[in-house]
């Protein structure tokens, strides 16, 4: 490929002119773009957002997208006016609840580093001076806001223009009122966009196509996991208390507002007042009776994404208004619509290449507030192979393959439009669709009163009410502190009485939704020897815990693997994404080597994986197994086929919770049976089936991360204590080059072990960490640590901080004291696991 390859950009709205400009502004030059409206009102989402961005999220990926966006639209201007009014955003509370949660989200704002504060009604009214000032009509009343001084109005149209405008200049080609017909491809590779004007040559097609994505993805045959839905949008008449207060039509001066606890936001329209609704029912959009609308009939008020306002589904937001604005009472609505938007599986954008068709890139389901971090992003994906900002949470290719039908992109697509402004606590499972994958021992844990919780569509027991009676004998020390009442949902006191009976004797845990892969083949050894940091090229028997890193050196996933024979590897991995680099990366390597093939396969849903863990173990299993499970027959990290009550089982000598056992892995037909035949075996010792609950208090114990949460591709291993996963004397990896340097240069942050001073006091994660009392990081992983008595919490900190330090952490609003800590807090000296 040539140093500025063929792109062809599909959709000239906010992220596909973004995009062409961040392109431009790295050095290629050979860029169309293709937009099916005119260029002038392209039609899509973005000719009628209305421009709110509020940056702060959850998710520090899409904060640094938003902070982005606002950044290079208030770089973006013409006539001396920016693209960005910094009006800033007000978030208000008229709830306990919600109050609390603006804390929580003050604390997200702090740890990615977005500059908020709460403030009380008095200054929410100086900010809105037409908020109700009393009470609303069921007698709720405004009690505070979240104020973010740097959020406020984006001008997506006006920056759509000046973006083709630039990039056209630089030699950017746009092509409006053309339609894409379909994907050329030879050899499972793009060569070009065919439209209705003709075929354009191509090296590289970039969907950025909004809720038309799903279309395009079927050009290729590609899933694209979104569902466009109708989102309403209203402006009033003229406003008394708003004359002369705005020159522009569109002007605005107050904070943008957002009224969460009835699903509400709101804008200034020079003396008229725009209001958003998520408080009405879902409305999917049939993509076959969207309105037919030539270029020439395109307007403002009509376009393809600007559906009939239907006020039957307005009018308790209408009320809701007037009740939080009292001066709407002499108003009206003057204009509505129902506009178009894109929703996913999970609320993320879609992001990345197609794993079967090199060269189809997909930017996907992204928002005004997000758009040029999304673009900025993906050029550099492009260009330079890996974006700087992490990319997990927004991976096309993240969802498992249920998840991708039209029935479950549908009704949980649904459900987020529902949920977009409510109160949702980190571990909230979905209410449905539910028992879309479970394991073989299912049936066992419902009659055990699992409590379940999902993920990637599984069903994880965290704890077993058949052992709340282990309360009763659960000694003084192991007693865990009450938890606040947030905290305390989705857990249970049980996992104490899991963990210490897991420490003392033996617990059963379900290990199977983590996801397996075989690799196999004559170049399996070579793939998984390029691809990760260990030493792979090891005798069959050998289990090697590993990484997977990015070019760049970060980390994008660890792997645990074990050679079963001298062509057959079992992989432990993080998620689809795996599964698709590996195969694509397999798929490559047999193209420069046919000898070299390796066939790599997902095995989760054929296998099953039960973690017997504990220092009663081997008692347990040597009653319904005669092979050598002994230190010396099976030592800590290897492998071997076994017997379990003639089962055949592959058993791995290793565990996350830091106990002697073994991960025990059967196919599917067998599970039931094996875990009969273990928990049978197992009741003269004690044994217990133990969830996840138990299971990441007595990881973090043991200081194991979790890639996802405790480290991502912006992380390198060495800051991120993994350093003992790079195989010595090694080269040739993928990274090795960039970690080499990385290596050679001063850290500027670690990872750190904290536990809270007090003893009691729990965080979640995600809380910002203050040092010397100013925000300097934030956490990671946080539990409750039954095994060493104190609450635990994993953190990004700079460098300087030492072990012996004393930090603060924010939790709703309140500093916690806590120490960093040396870790592993249990058994350092692995003589429990080794044993």
């Amino acid at each position: 490929m040539s140093a500025s390859p063929r792109v062809v950009i599909i959709g000239a709205g906010i992220v596909g002119t973004n995009l062409a400009d961040e392109l431009v502004s790295r050095g290629w030059s050979n860029i169309t773009v293709v937009e099916q409206g005119p260029l002038e009102l392209a039609g899509g989402s973005t000719s009628h957002a209305p421009g709110l961005v509020f940056q702060t999220n959850p998710s520090k990926t899409m904060t640094e997208f938003a902070s982005y966006t606002v950044d290079k639209l208030l770089s973006l201007s013409a006539n001396g006016v920016s693209c960005f009014n910094q009006l800033g955003g007000l978030e208000l509370a008229t709830t306990e609840g919600r109050l609390e949660d603006l804390k929580r989200k003050l604390g997200y704002a702090t740890s990615w580093g977005i500059d908020g504060r709460l403030i009380d009604a008095d200054e929410c009214e100086k900010h809105w001076p037409l908020l109700n000032s009393g009470a609303f009509a069921d007698g709720r009343k405004v009690l505070g806001g979240l104020y973010v001084p740097s959020d406020g109005l984006a001008s997506a149209a006006r920056a759509v223009q000046l973006l083709i405008s630039r990039t056209r200049d630089a030699g950017v080609t746009y092509l409006g009122s053309t339609t894409v017909t379909g994907i050329a491809q030879w050899a499972g590779k793009v060569t070009g966009v065919e439209t209705s004007s003709g075929v354009i040559p191509a090296d590289i097609v970039v969907s950025c196509a909004g809720f038309w994505g799903r279309e395009l993805g079927k050009l290729v045959g590609l899933k694209v996991p979104l569902l466009p839905l109708a989102h309403q949008y209203v402006k009033t008449t003229a406003v008394p208390e708003l004359a002369g207060r705005n020159e522009m039509p569109n002007g605005a001066g107050m904070p943008i507002l957002r009224y969460q606890d009835r699903d509400l936001y709101y804008r200034e329209h020079g003396d008229c007042i725009g209001i958003g609704s998520y408080a009405h029912r879902p409305m999917p959009v049939d993509m076959e009776a969207l309105p037919k609308i030539g270029a020439d009939e395109m307007s403002e008020h009509r376009m393809p994404s600007r559906l009939d306002f239907t006020l039957e589904d307005f009018a308790q937001s209408w009320e809701d208004s007037q009740d939080l604005l009292p001066a709407l009472h002499r108003a009206q609505i003057q204009d509505g619509f129902n506009g178009i938007f894109s929703f996913t599986p999970d609320g993320g954008p879609l992001m990345g290449e197609a794993p079967d068709v090199a060269g189809f890139f997909v930017a996907e389901a992204v928002w005004v507030t997000h758009s040029a971090g999304v673009a900025k992003a993906m050029a550099e994906l492009l260009v330079d192979g890996q974006p700087r900002t992490d990319l997990h949470g927004c991976e096309l290719t993240r969802f498992e393959k249920v998840q991708t039908s039209d029935e479950y992109v549908s009704e949980t697509s649904q459900q987020n439009f529902v949920e977009i402004y409510d109160v949702m606590h980190p571990l909230q499972p979905k209410e449905s669709p539910r028992d879309l994958r479970v394991s073989p021992f299912n049936v066992r844990q419902k009659e055990l009163g699992a409590f379940f919780l999902e993920s990637a569509g599984w069903e994880r027991p965290h704890w077993f009410e058949a052992n709340r009676g282990l309360l009763e004998e659960l000694p003084a020390e192991w007693q865990a502190p009450e938890r606040d009442p947030w905290s305390a949902l989705y857990s249970s006191p049980i996992s104490a009485a899991e963990a210490w009976r897991t420490r003392t004797a033996v617990g059963l845990y379900d290990m199977t939704p983590l996801k397996r892969l075989s690799v196999s083949g004559p170049g399996a050894q070579a793939l998984l020897q390029r691809l990760s940091t260990g030493n792979i090229a090891k005798k069959p028997g050998a289990v090697t815990y590993c990484l997977l890193l990015a070019d760049d050196g970060g980390i994008r996933s660890d792997v645990t693997v074990a050679r079963l024979d001298e062509e057959t590897f079992q992989l432990g991995v993080n998620s689809n994404v795996d599964f698709d680099y590996l195969r694509v990366e397999a798929r490559k390597q047999a193209a420069a080597d046919p000898s070299q093939w390796a066939h790599v396969t997902d095995i989760t849903g054929s296998t099953c994986c039960i973690g017997l863990w504990g220092p009663l173990a081997r008692e347990v299993i040597g009653k319904v197994s005669g092979d050598d499970l002994s230190n010396e027959g099976l030592k800590y990290f290897r492998t071997k086929e076994i017997s379990v009550g003639g089962i055949p089982v592959t058993a791995m000598r290793l565990s996350y919770v830091g106990e002697l056992g073994w991960e025990l892995y059967t196919t599917a037909e067998y599970g039931l049976k094996l875990w009969d035949l273990l928990f049978e075996a197992g009741q003269e010792h004690g044994i217990i089936a133990a969830g996840r609950g138990a299971f990441n208090s007595m990881r973090l114990e043991k200081g194991y991360r979790l890639w996802g949460t405790d480290m991502t591709s912006e992380h390198h291993p060495y800051e991120s204590g993994l350093g003992f996963s790079i195989a010595k004397d090694k080269v040739g990896f993928v990274g090795a080059e960039a970690l080499a340097a990385r290596k050679e240069q001063p850290a500027s942050r670690a990872l750190r072990c904290l536990t809270v001073d007090d003893g009691t006091s729990l965080v979640l994660g995600k809380e910002p960490v203050y040092v010397n009392g100013d925000p300097a990081g934030y956490v990671t992983s946080a539990a409750y640590g039954y095994s060493v008595r104190k609450p635990i919490a994993y953190a990004w900190l700079p460098a300087g901080v030492e072990i012996g330090d004393s930090v603060e952490i924010e939790y709703f609003g309140k500093r916690l004291a806590a120490t960093v800590t040396a870790e592993p807090l249990f058994d350092p000296g692995m003589e429990r696991l080794r044993g």
